[in-house]
């Protein structure tokens, strides 16, 4: 995966990622993590400096026998910049931070925003996943690239102006001298560059490392999985797992490490040839030429700080570059064309509940990748106020169906219309607010029971909450929890909370539904893991909300949905029953058969005792 990133090119260079970070910083009204970058810098250089002078400075006053108050003066003088200058780096460097979290907060924010409103083919497109996760990554600490860029931009005006000073100083050295000094440092950097890289080219494979680690780990103090671990011994396997990682990790270490020995080894004799000729040319410059000590020490600590300069310019650059990496998957998940128009579109006008008809017309889909169709040629209309039932076995596209009929993926082929109009032409947001659903894998927070039902944290309206629990007989189970409608549902979060059993949880989710007052209902297997009494309770009780609603039951069991004004049976992405319940049995065809077999395996668990 490494080798693909690295050839793919990406969608913004170095200074347009640069560009796009000082924009972020403006528009999170934190324009003082930019200034606070240039005074950085130049406090840096300032200390930079003075520590480079304090000895050669001092050691001329000696040379000239300059008085003991003299040389009291300048020490103190020195001091006293010195501790100046690491003050106010301190108290910069507090300020910057509070800038730096400001900026990467309001990035999260936006990927929050896109995540939660990107159209519905966008979560499960295997590419935009993957930028989505890089994008989460690199806003997840305070040393990702998203904040840590600061830094490195920081370094590099420090870099830059110290390189400008140290040149201006070293004007009296021979040319020779910077020459070899620039070229051993360029050198140097290479070697290391090449470490970096090796690093850098492996990230996906120590990535890989930990999260086997941290999912065993993780996994292994679940109390979820204790019973299992218990059953069927899987401590032994779970330990071998943790250990073919663990030795998987020391294998790359010890390939690390080696290949960081050789760049150590290369830079050691580079260090050596480069501080060497500056140490023959200034004892030259000593011994023909009267160069006085403090002069000596002076230049001689302005070529090592040159060097630094020099390997800080190109190694911050470098940083840069792989920041500007990440920033650009960053930028690309948000950039993500959306194929539905989620903020254009043609506006739905309100209208009572029984006025929007939904219907397909010869709608075919297939999923990305897949090498057949899900549903085919499907021509379907659901009257207003039609409660209408989608039965069938599993895989025969009951959720497909729904999915198309919510708007979450558009067909293949055909069109899906709302009172005649293709809902490609609408604006994709107003089209959901026509919805609402309990689907089998319903959303639960870690907050309070009211906030459930709501879906929001402010401008409840309680008297409705109330109202819509009365509704869908969950008042008295209310009534004795500890902090009633305040009460946390779930102990994630809040050491008070409360799990409810699964009646209760979708009695709630009749609740939410309710609160929604959409003008269409739609029920995917949402009782799937109830057992059949409870299950038809359920649906009865949703029957008798929905009133002039529009609806939309799916259910594995027939019987549950004998209510609906007309069934359709699904095989293999086609219609092939229609009509009432009572219909669709005196058919004999494959729903009757089915619920044949599934009444006479109720009445089978009834003999046995087992089913109340």
């Amino acid at each position: 995966m490494a080798k693909e990133e690295e050839k793919k090119k990406p969608k913004y260079n170095m200074w347009q990622n640069v560009c796009y970070m000082l924009r972020m910083a403006c528009r999170a009204n934190a324009v003082s993590v930019i200034l606070l970058c240039i005074l950085v810098s130049v406090l840096q250089l300032a200390s930079n400096i003075t520590k480079m002078l304090i000895s050669p400075v001092i050691l001329s006053y000696v040379e000239k026998a300059s008085p003991l108050n003299e040389l009291l003066a300048v020490i103190i003088g020195f001091a006293v910049m010195q501790m100046a200058w690491s003050g106010l780096l301190s108290y910069a460097g507090s300020c910057k931070m509070a800038g730096r979290v400001t900026v990467r907060s309001r990035i999260i924010g936006d990927i929050f925003w896109k995540t939660c409103t990107t159209s519905y083919p966008n979560l499960w497109n295997r590419d935009i996943v993957k930028l989505k996760e890089k994008a989460y990554k690199v806003t997840s600490g305070n040393d990702e690239a998203t904040e840590d860029i600061w830094n490195t931009l920081t370094g590099i005006l420090l870099n830059i102006g110290g390189f400008v000073l140290y040149l201006l100083m070293l004007t009296a050295v021979e040319p020779i001298v910077i020459l070899i000094t620039i070229l051993t440092t360029v050198a140097s950097y290479v070697v290391n560059r090449y470490g970096k890289r090796w690093r850098y080219k492996h990230r996906d494979e120590v990535a890989e490392y930990d999260n086997k680690t941290w999912y065993v780990l993780a996994r292994t103090g679940e109390t979820k999985l204790a019973k299992d671990m218990r059953i069927f011994g899987m401590q032994d396997w779970l330990l071998d797992v943790y250990d073919s990682t663990m030795r998987a990790y020391k294998g790359y270490f010890a390939r690390r490490e080696r290949t960081l020995w050789l760049g150590d080894l290369a830079n050691a004799i580079l260090a050596f040839l480069r501080n060497g000729i500056a140490y023959v040319y200034l004892i030259h410059m000593t011994l023909e030429q009267g160069l006085p000590a403090s002069q000596f020490l002076l230049y001689f600590a302005a070529v090592s700080g040159f060097t630094k300069w020099i390997g800080g310019i190109l190694d911050k650059l470098a940083k840069l570059y792989e920041q500007s990496l990440d920033i650009s998957m960053l930028r690309e998940y948000l950039d993500t064309p959306e194929p539905f128009l989620m903020e254009a579109g043609e506006h739905i006008a309100p209208d009572s509940y029984s006025s929007y008809k939904l219907e397909l017309k010869n709608v075919s889909f297939r999923y990305p990748e897949a090498e057949e169709d899900t549903i085919h040629q499907m021509n379907l209309t659901i009257e207003p106020g039609e409660k209408l039932a989608i039965v069938g076995l599993n895989g025969a596209g009951k959720t497909t169906l729904v999915k198309l009929l919510c708007g979450f993926y558009d067909p293949t082929e055909g069109e899906v219309l709302l009172n005649g109009t293709d809902i490609r032409r609408y604006n994709r947001k107003e089209y959901y607010s026509l919805f609402s659903a309990v689907f089998q894998r319903f959303s639960v927070l870690e907050v309070t029971l009211a906030e459930n039902v709501a879906q929001t944290d402010y401008d409840i309206n309680m008297e409705r909450v109330k109202e819509c629990v009365e509704k869908a007989g969950l008042t008295e189970q209310i009534a004795e929890l500890p902090q009633k409608y305040d009460t946390h549902i779930g102990r994630l979060v809040f050491e008070d909370g409360v799990e409810l059993s699964g009646g209760e949880m979708q009695r709630l989710m009749l609740a939410r539904a309710l609160y929604k007052d959409a003008p269409i209902i739609i029920l995917d297997e949402p009782t799937a893991a109830l057992d059949p009494l409870a299950e038809s309770d359920i649906y009865q009780k949703y029957n008798e909300m929905m009133g002039e609603r529009t609806s939309v039951y799916i259910s594995h069991r027939l019987a549950s949905t004998r209510f609906c004004d007309r069934v359709i049976y699904l095989k293999n992405g086609r219609i092939t029953e229609e009509g009432t319940h009572e219909e669709l049995l005196r058919r004999s065809g494959e729903y009757a058969e089915l619920f044949e077999v599934q009444r006479k395996y109720y009445r089978e668990e009834k003999s046995d005792g087992t089913e109340e």
